[in-house]
């Protein structure tokens, strides 16, 4: 079939993204419990050394091991970046399946909340939610989750609103089914499949907005390590020679995107493979 090579490729692409997301999830993860110490304790007399044997990514200013601070850091922001992720996907998903059940007035101001929402600067936005409360964690999933769900809605109106004009849906209401029950059995699993793709690849687009609000210093206080946080702290060190305390950060961020990204379009091919033509035989 002329899709194969197709599906060979987002096959590799999918287990290339999930192979480097679990060696970079489990570096998240296992390096801070087993290293036994506090990331937060600092060892002046250890400041500023390069990467070594003894420190593989080096130490900051205050001495603090960095391959364990950025271990830590990554977690936070996964962390952080998998409930927003969820929050925004559910969100979006609820709004644009209710809505496009329902139709009418509902329908016409959820989109307009949408239009007006899209219409504003997302990351000026989050600024604005999270300079309310500085350093709150509840602040800055909400500001992510309230600015990222809008997209989601409208992909999960448009499944919707494909099915529900569907003769099997009118025979359901023809039987006796509620609308409640229609969108349980019929709507909702028409947008399950795009709703998955949306929480996949709102993850980047979390872990970068948690980490420019906290490169911006609104976010998590420094004693809570996040990749933003760290990268805001390596400002000072780089100009001081210290390569390695942006370096480090940064490329583990990046990876994560990357990773992230190349599951997440793996996924949505497989499940909304594109229109390729075929040649007449």
């Amino acid at each position: 079939m002329p899709d194969r090579p197709f599906r060979r490729s987002g096959g590799l692409t999918l287990w290339l993204g999930v192979a480097f997301l679990a060696v970079i999830g489990g570096y998240a993860l296992l390096v801070p419990w087993l290293a036994g110490v506090d990331d937060r304790l600092t060892d002046f007399s250890a400041a500023r050394q390069a990467p070594s044997w003894s420190h593989p990514f080096g130490t900051d200013i205050a001495g603090r091991d960095l391959f364990v601070r950025v271990a830590a850091g990554l977690r936070i922001s996964l962390l952080i970046a998998a409930i927003c992720a969820l929050a925004s996907a559910a969100l979006g998903a609820a709004v644009g399946v209710v809505t496009a059940a329902v139709g009418g007035w509902a329908d016409r101001l959820a989109m307009r909340t949408v239009d007006g929402i899209n219409a504003m600067p997302h990351l000026l936005l989050g600024i604005v939610i999270v300079a309310l409360y500085p350093g709150n964690l509840a602040a800055i999933i909400a500001s992510i989750a309230l600015t990222h769900w809008t997209q989601v809605a409208r992909i999960a109106r448009a499944e919707v609103l494909t099915v529900r004009g569907s003769a099997f849906v009118d025979a359901a209401y023809l039987a006796g089914a509620t609308r409640a029950q229609v969108m349980r059995t019929h709507l909702m699993p028409a947008a399950a499949g795009q709703t998955v793709i949306a929480v996949i690849l709102l993850l980047p687009h979390a872990i970068w907005h948690e980490s420019t609000l906290s490169f911006l210093g609104l976010g998590l206080s420094p004693d809570r390590p996040s990749l933003g946080t760290l990268l805001q702290e390596a400002r000072s060190s780089l100009l001081l020679g210290g390569w390695w305390t942006l370096t480090f950060p940064a490329l583990l961020l990046l990876l994560t995107t990357l990773a992230v990204a190349g599951i997440g379009a793996a996924v949505r091919d497989r499940i909304s493979p594109p229109i390729m033509e075929r040649s007449p035989r």
